[in-house]
């Protein structure tokens, strides 16, 4: 009996050995640097989703904190201030904080900095991530044309390749699905962009979105890290389609809207920083890793052309990947990608030009 007891004595120490050790096990510290507020129904809601998603995958394995409105003067301030209070990984999620991040991460060899949109990185503990938003853009472009619109005005944000090549993707999406619907269309002219040349912008995003509707354009485009052109749309009673995150508790008239799907990332970073297997590196997800997101479609959307959309969609989450494929001509027509070639992801993350379709400039 007293052998017994021993036995169930030491069994029960052991078990309360691994449940102490696990409840002092040390969690990773995650921290993030947003550039406006997690209500700003945009840009910086769509890295709180998946903040969210992140705590909601890996829970007490980790400690997360985040700084709202970290704008370029103030991100050096902010990244470092959690470097020094022992973050194991600090995500920078705007374009603005690239520089600081990589002097930042200069001064703290052992903290792992990753930085959304940006090109530069080190060969120690700063990588970049981005996603194709680009492929859902060209999914939207589709569904549009095969619903007949033909007329679209895009609030266009900055001049710069990112835009641009998702305007692209529209325009050639819009394209293939007007020709597929049997619909005559100006193949100069079925995507009309106009510049905001600003991320965010309230008032010009309303004013420019209520001139394209009062010019007749049949769909409005949303661009902007806000919904402010798609609720204006709305109030014209024109169509719209949603960018960053679904807009359609704010716009009810969009009939889908192309979704930021940050989450998934960060869950691999910090997984891959809690075994050690994390490295520099240049990331650019699309479909085929869940980067992206294409909203529930409005229920105006047929039937058929949600199946033929979902069609697409499943070729991408495949990595099929022909959006850019040639022939491609540029406005003035000249063939830009010929025919059996595609644009490389170089072509892609340097684009300049606009393809035959859209009207309107790109900006000096």
């Amino acid at each position: 009996m007293g052998k017994r007891l021993s036995i169930f004595l030491v069994a029960a120490l052991c078990i309360g050995f691994v449940f102490t050790s696990q409840a002092f096990a040390r969690k990773t510290k995650v921290a993030f640097a947003l550039l406006w507020t997690i209500d700003d129904m945009g840009w910086t809601t769509a890295h709180y989703r998946g903040i969210q998603y992140l705590k909601k995958k890996l829970g007490d394995k980790i400690e997360v904190s985040y700084t709202e409105k970290v704008l370029a003067a103030n991100a050096e301030q902010v990244l470092r201030g959690y470097a020094k209070a022992g973050y194991d990984i600090i995500f920078a999620t705007t374009f603005e904080h690239m520089d600081p991040c990589l002097i930042v991460a200069r001064d703290f060899p052992n903290v792992v900095f990753e930085h959304c949109s940006g090109y530069k990185k080190n060969n120690k503990n700063m990588g970049n991530y981005f996603v194709r938003m680009y492929q859902a853009e060209y999914l939207a472009g589709y569904m549009a044309g095969l619903m007949g619109y033909k007329n679209v005005g895009t609030v266009a944000t900055q001049p710069i390749p990112e835009p641009i090549r998702g305007i692209n993707a529209f325009t050639i999406g819009l394209k293939k699905g007007l020709k597929e619907a049997g619909i005559t269309y100006n193949p100069k002219k079925v995507n009309t962009i106009v510049w905001l040349k600003s991320w965010r912008d309230a008032t010009n995003e309303t004013l420019l979105a209520e001139t394209l509707a009062s010019r007749g354009h049949d769909l409005i485009r949303q661009m902007a890290d806000t919904p402010d052109s798609a609720i204006a749309a709305c109030r014209k009673n024109v169509p719209a389609i949603g960018y960053g995150i679904d807009v359609r508790s704010q716009a009810p008239c969009a009939l889908v809207s192309t979704e930021w799907n940050w989450g998934v990332y960060y869950v691999d970073a910090v997984k891959r920083v809690m075994n050690g297997t994390w490295r520099p590196a240049d990331v650019w997800w699309g479909f085929e890793k869940n980067g992206i997101k294409l909203s529930p479609f409005n229920p105006s959307v047929p039937e058929d052309v949600r199946r033929k959309v979902l069609a697409e969609k499943k070729l991408l989450e495949k990595g099929v990947d022909n959006i850019f494929a040639g022939p491609i001509k540029d406005q003035s027509g000249k063939v830009i990608i010929p025919a059996g070639k595609r644009a490389s992801d170089k072509d892609l993350l340097t684009m300049r030009w606009l393809v035959e379709g859209v009207s309107g400039r790109i900006p000096d």
